[in-house]
């Protein structure tokens, strides 16, 4: 990873370390019984969080830093654990087959169920009515950005161009995917796409010039944008955004491509409500904490706490939005 990488992360290595304390500290009236409870009062013992991506991307920042203040709220332990694979969908099929008691979490992406089942067969398509949604947590935008060695400013200059892009992915199902795939067909740009395991490959590669351009969240691209190593073409939010107020989102510049990544807490199907609403409870009380907010301030993350309803409500409405685009145009992305 290269250097530029650490500092937008910089602020996650006290979370990570914090979160280790809790897990593996019994301090301060904090419970370390194993997880699960012993059918009393809830919670009286550990509460696992899964992260269904590798550590140090922005799912397993969210999770640690949502982890970290919930279990000091509920005073017990909150160890995460990271099980990548499928964009998510390897650690959501474990979790919808676990007890639902409330001792074991996840935040999701939310395209996990609103791209990759559009790159997959039904059967094998993850679904959201599979879980209980908590809350919602936050909103990480996508920025298309270049080298500057390629001259680019913008996604006219790329058409106006006239050659071949090669543009990395944070991977087949991701939002990086869909937004720069919609983009370059709706421009007129012939593309192909490289695809990555994750924001940092993707990220590495575009620094070093191996590809043209590269679609990634904004915290994974900020530092080196702000320090003029990459240089911003597009934004993909419906309004811009004020971690890069200067850059045009891409319906700005007559592109009608707008793709967010968000994320919210889910629970096996099933809960207890009077556990969730505890969750809840706990949840809210971190987000209002000045260290969660700092945390997203610092990781260029928008909040978007809102209720399971809305959560419910923007995945079916992405849904049919993405798969309309997609049909409309004769894009595929399955890998």
């Amino acid at each position: 990873m290269p250097a530029s990488r650490t500092a937008p992360r910089r602020v996650l290595a006290g979370v990570l370390g914090t979160v280790a304390a809790i897990a593996l500290t019994a301090c301060g009236g904090v419970k370390t019984t194993s997880t699960g409870g012993d059918g009393g009062e809830y919670p009286s013992g550990n509460i696992e969080f899964s992260v269904g991506a590798s550590p140090g991307g922005s799912t397993d920042l969210i999770t640690r830093a949502l982890a970290q203040g919930m279990a000091k709220e509920l005073g017990v332990s909150a160890p995460v654990l990271n099980k990548p694979g499928a964009n998510g969908a390897l650690n959501a099929k474990e979790l919808q087959s676990a007890a639902p008691d409330g001792y074991k979490l996840a935040v999701q992406n939310a395209s996990l169920f609103t791209i990759t089942p559009l790159t997959v067969s039904p059967a094998e398509a993850t679904k959201i009515d599979s879980f209980d949604v908590i809350t919602g947590v936050s909103r990480d935008d996508y920025v298309m950005a270049t080298n500057p060695k390629s001259g680019y400013k913008s996604i006219k200059d790329m058409k106006e161009a006239g050659k071949p892009i090669r543009y990395g992915t944070t991977g087949v199902g991701t939002g990086a995917q869909l937004a720069s795939a919609l983009t370059f067909k709706t421009a007129g740009i012939e593309a192909t796409a490289v695809p990555f395991d994750g924001g940092s490959p993707a990220l590495t590669a575009l620094l070093g010039n191996q590809v043209d351009v590269s679609t990634m969240q904004i915290g994974e691209a900020i530092e080196n944008v702000k320090a003029g190593r990459l240089v911003p073409l597009a934004v993909f939010s419906k309004e811009r955004i004020p971690y890069l107020p200067d850059v045009p989102t891409a319906t700005e510049q007559g592109f009608d491509v707008q793709v967010t990544q968000y994320r919210f807490l889910t629970a096996p199907k099933g809960t207890p409500q009077d556990v969730k609403t505890r969750l809840l409870e706990a949840a809210k009380k971190t987000f209002a904490t000045p260290e969660y907010k700092k945390f997203n301030e610092q990781n260029s993350l928008t909040p978007m706490e809102v209720t399971p309803d809305e959560v419910l409500s923007s995945l079916q409405s992405d849904t049919a939005t993405y798969k309309k685009q997609l049909d409309e145009f004769g894009i595929s992305l399955a890998g």
